[in-house]
């Protein structure tokens, strides 16, 4: 089992880590501007695109479980067939992000309450990035689908290459032709059209047989899309409102000024390599749960389950050391700019103790997705933000911790939501 675990873990690790890494240099690019409005401005751009794009993080995680079912079941045209329903859902949602994007757009920046200078760059960042959304939400279906198909490879092919021609494109024309935050953006547009190109490439190299057992009626066929729409509903909820709650605490942060947008976007980074690496523990989980759980195996499911929180703790662990030992340095990495790091040291202490309180709701919803639990996933999420939202009320009513106090908000988001997790599982699900 633990063989299992760790030859889906770690390339799936490898290839999460990209991503923040891809974050990462984005805001050591815009910290090393004149003034941290470009933080604060691209900060508030991803958390436009993470509400966007994590809403739509169904089309990956319910094409998981679904594929991995079928996988179990060795049945090559529920294989094909998912695959198909889900890119065409993707398509239809990305025309309508085009369509809508000046209502998005402007509702977004205005709803995050930003300055008026880190508005218009955000903007900016905006209307350049949201022409990815074709390409993006196809690529979700794909690494979606290769993990349903026990295929942790092609998705590191597809996030290292994605992010190598990301980080490279972002370089190029922000250091070299003074672009800024449009840069930025235009960089990450270029590398998903070419991840998504790469994406099919790899899928004809390896699973172009299966054609033959697609039924293209059956995208089309009632029964089937409405189940998939079922689960794939529930599933929306759940990043839906964990993308609310970041969305909120960036709104509470520009509240609060520019200097503490910029440091918490900062401290978000270093929460996002945590959220990416531990994740590469809920994904194999989410295989090896869906596989077993297709083919009826209760004594492997309660393995998987229990060695992937295992892996999942002990590497919790070790980010806590590290961002311990080296928190002050790693701040630097991403601004050379002495106010943004003196704002964000007295909040670190939340970033040490993140990853210990947010493993087991990351390892949980690996194995709520295995499982195709799509409505306890829904129902422990909506009331953990419920949670989240009245704790931060009533503390910015009576006593009123300021950063602090949204900082610990988001903690207890995450302490809940496990919790919540852990009990729905015992009474609910166990069999």
């Amino acid at each position: 089992m633990n063989r299992q675990i760790l030859k889906l873990a770690i390339p799936n690790i490898i290839s999460n880590l990209s991503i923040p890494l891809l974050s990462s240099v984005d805001m050591a690019l815009m910290g090393r501007q004149e003034s941290a409005i470009y933080i604060g401005a691209v900060a508030l751009g991803a958390v436009i695109f993470n509400f966007i794009y994590w809403s739509f993080a169904f089309l990956r995680m319910g094409t998981t479980g679904l594929t991995a079912q079928a996988y179990g079941k060795k049945d090559a045209t529920q294989m094909i067939n998912i695959l198909g329903r889900a890119l065409a859902l993707a398509l239809i949602g990305a025309i309508l992000l085009i369509v809508l994007q000046i209502l998005i757009g402007q509702m977004s920046v205005y709803l995050l309450g930003a300055s008026n200078e880190v508005e218009t760059i955000a903007q900016e960042y905006f209307y350049i990035r949201i022409w990815a959304a074709p390409a993006t939400l196809c690529l979700y279906v794909l690494m979606g689908w290769f993990f349903g198909m026990q295929n942790s490879i092609y998705p590191l092919i597809l996030t290292i290459f994605i992010n190598i021609i990301n980080i490279v494109c972002n370089v190029y024309f922000v250091n070299y032709l003074g672009m800024k935050a449009s840069g930025v953006a235009l960089g990450t547009v270029i590398a998903q059209y070419s991840g998504f190109v790469l994406g099919l490439g790899l899928f004809w190299y390896k699973y172009s047989y299966l054609i033959a057992s697609f039924q293209r009626q059956a995208i089309l066929e009632w029964q089937s899309f409405k189940a998939f729409m079922a689960l794939n509903s529930d599933i929306f909820i759940r990043p839906f409102c964990l993308v609310f709650a970041l969305a909120f605490f960036e709104n509470q942060s520009a509240i609060l000024g520019d200097l503490t947008l910029a440091a918490n976007g900062i401290l978000l980074q270093l929460i996002l390599w945590v959220s990416y690496g531990v994740d590469g523990f809920a994904y194999a989980s989410e295989s090896l749960i869906g596989k077993y759980h297709g083919a009826k195996e209760q004594k492997e499911l309660d393995k998987a389950i229990k060695y992937s929180f295992y892996w999942g703790m002990g590497l919790a662990i070790v980010y806590s050391l590290l961002y311990a030992l080296l928190g002050e340095n790693l701040l630097y990495i991403f601004t050379n700019q002495e106010e943004i790091v003196l704002m964000a040291m007295p909040f670190l202490i939340w970033v040490i103790i993140f990853p210990i309180i947010s493993t087991p709701a990351y390892i949980w919803d690996g194995i709520y997705i295995g499982m195709t639990a799509s409505k306890a996933m829904r129902n422990t999420m909506v009331g953990a933000l419920a949670i989240y939202l009245t704790f931060f009320f009533l503390q910015y009513k009576f006593t009123n911790w300021g950063n602090d106090g949204l900082w610990a908000s988001l903690i207890l988001l995450l302490i809940s939501r496990g919790l919540m997790q852990w009990k729905w599982y015992r009474e609910k699900m166990k069999v």
